[in-house]
């Protein structure tokens, strides 16, 4: 049986602030059970080039070298969290052996299948990464109206500063999915959405994406960068990246 869910998704961001800023585009996620066993579509190999693939080098760790699913596995043991019994991770896949990840996530769920842990995993054009162990405070189940909170630690965008909170929100369906991520600081912040319908992967629906979306994270990249030389134009402050984290995970 396929375990793998195709998002056709929308993702906005949205910049407060004395310089504004505010964009809206098509993008494709898959989400996808590391653990299960079944087929999966003949354009779609994980670990190996395909049209579509998803290599577990690519999430759980430093860039291009990441452990996957025994990275969550460890931090999940490592911290007694809840959420071990199935682990899915929502991710753009690589097209024709290609992929730039801006956010990623780990969805953690226990054996009622109630969503546990979630880990954001940030990925910057820089080369760099961290991720944020998103959870409830008493732990229990997270839904759609709970709101959890995580210190900014990781620079991400030259025009925002570290300092600052993020607001997250996480509404996981059998039907779709909705994460919202807002950032708050003094005198500015966005808001950054990723919603979407899930459906099985299948050869038509990656070719679909694939005939509306070639460039595929090329195009994601230079999405990024055009907004970038927007903001510069409009004089909006630029500043250096410094070094990452040396944890590679924060609260």
């Amino acid at each position: 049986m396929n375990s793998i869910d195709h998002i056709k998704g929308y993702t906005y961001h949205g910049r407060k602030g004395p310089v504004e800023n505010a964009f809206r585009y098509a993008i494709d996620y898959v989400l996808i059970d590391l653990n299960a066993q079944g087929s999966t579509p003949s354009l779609f190999s994980r670990n190996r080039f395909n049209l579509c693939s998803l290599y577990d080098a690519d999430h759980g760790g430093a860039p291009k070298q990441g452990q996957g699913l025994s990275w969550v596995q460890e931090i999940l043991k490592a911290e007694g969290l809840p959420g071990q019994e199935r682990i899915l991770l929502l991710a753009q896949p690589r097209i024709l052996g290609h992929v730039f990840n801006p956010v990623s996530f780990w969805l953690c769920f226990d054996a009622h299948d109630d969503l546990r842990v979630v880990i954001a995993e940030v990925s910057n054009t820089f080369g760099q990464r961290h991720s944020y162990l998103c959870h409830r405070d008493d732990l229990g189940a997270i839904s759609s109206s709970d709101e959890i909170g995580a210190q900014k630690v990781f620079h991400v965008s030259p025009f925002q500063p570290i300092q600052g909170d993020y607001r997250f929100r996480f509404d996981i369906r059998a039907e779709r999915i909705g994460i919202s991520i807002e950032y708050l600081r003094d005198g500015g912040g966005l808001i950054a959405t990723l919603v979407g319908p899930r459906q099985k992967l299948s050869n038509r629906s990656i070719l679909s994406a694939f005939m509306r979306r070639p460039l595929g994270s090329h195009r994601v990249l230079g999405l990024i960068h055009w907004q970038a030389v927007k903001l510069w134009w409009r004089k909006a402050t630029f500043r250096s990246c410094p070094d990452a984290p040396q944890s590679d995970v924060s609260r």
